[in-house]
């Protein structure tokens, strides 16, 4: 069958049109609709300090992970498809093994293509979470009533708290180590916990005598620098949320504060941070990652 030369003169014209089109300055944008580029698959451990406990929201009954949790909003600000796995009332020995009977072990989530991954566990291998609670007094230290929270701790000469922080320290080497192994091309970085009190704290407005708010803000200091140390070790990233929480914690007005206390002000769990805190957390992870 003879060929129609207008028709094929259409043809060429067309696809001549086309290859401008492609190489014209505006052209990555047709490019990538017709060639998507694949988002980096983010994996999400840790615990209640990145899950949001009782931020509306609620995406995990039995985790109390929030829809707004520093994850999500990091995920968001990097582009990447999130697999959040965090779970409220994690350590490390739940990274590896079954959390509340049926929350499957948080590395299950990594994959060998998995791009990213950030860690946010510590504070319950150190009881931290029974600690913080357990130092509320709602009667002056000139009452001379009750022990101070630091003495119980530090009795005999012995800082429990701190002995924890250094029983904790491999249990963090293995973690990262599990999770090089299982997912090996991924870029991993540790995530440290807020600022809680400010020097002295604030009693009565926060329940926890000066002393004892220095003493709790000191073992949180001492576990962000082994967390630090750890990650440096290991080949991990680290992300720094005490610094840029510094006066945005417990203490600070309802409209500055990235942390709760006992009796939050708004939705959030006693002592964690709040829908604010994960939104400024999430930016900062973000920027972390991806600044050169």
């Amino acid at each position: 069958m003879a060929r129609n030369p207008r028709r094929a003169g259409c043809v060429v014209a067309a696809a001549a049109a086309l290859a401008a089109v492609l190489a014209a300055p505006g052209a990555p944008v047709a490019a990538a609709d017709a060639f998507p580029v694949r988002k980096p698959h983010y994996v999400a451990l840790g615990d209640s300090s990145a899950a949001g406990p009782l931020i509306p929201v609620q995406t995990s009954l039995p985790c109390l992970r929030s829809n707004r949790n520093w994850p999500t909003i990091a995920a968001a600000r990097l582009g990447a498809r999130l697999t959040d796995v965090t779970c409220s009332g994690a350590s490390t020995k739940d990274l590896a093994g079954r959390q509340l009977v049926l929350v499957p072990p948080q590395l299950d989530a990594l994959r060998p293509d998995t791009d990213l991954v950030t860690l946010a566990v510590g504070a319950n291998d150190i009881s931290l979470g029974t600690a913080l609670p357990s130092c509320v007094r709602l009667h002056p230290r000139s009452a001379g009533l009750g022990r101070t929270c630091e003495s119980v701790y530090t009795a005999g000469g012995r800082d429990r708290l701190a002995e924890r922080i250094t029983r904790t320290a491999p249990r963090i080497t293995s973690a990262l180590g599990q999770i090089h192994r299982r997912s090996p091309h991924a870029k991993v970085y540790v995530v440290s916990y807020g600022t809680y009190f400010r020097p002295g704290g604030c009693w009565p407005g926060e329940p926890v005598w000066p002393g004892d708010a220095d003493y709790l803000q000191n073992t949180f200091d001492r576990l962000h620098t082994m967390l630090a140390e750890r990650a440096a070790a290991n080949g991990a990233g680290f992300v720094d949320l005490r610094t840029p929480s510094a006066g945005h914690g417990v203490c600070a007005a309802p409209g500055e504060k990235w942390m709760e206390g006992l009796l939050p002000g708004s939705a959030a769990a006693p002592y964690h941070p709040n829908a604010t805190g994960m939104a400024r957390a999430g930016a900062t992870v973000a920027d972390v990652i991806d600044s050169p």
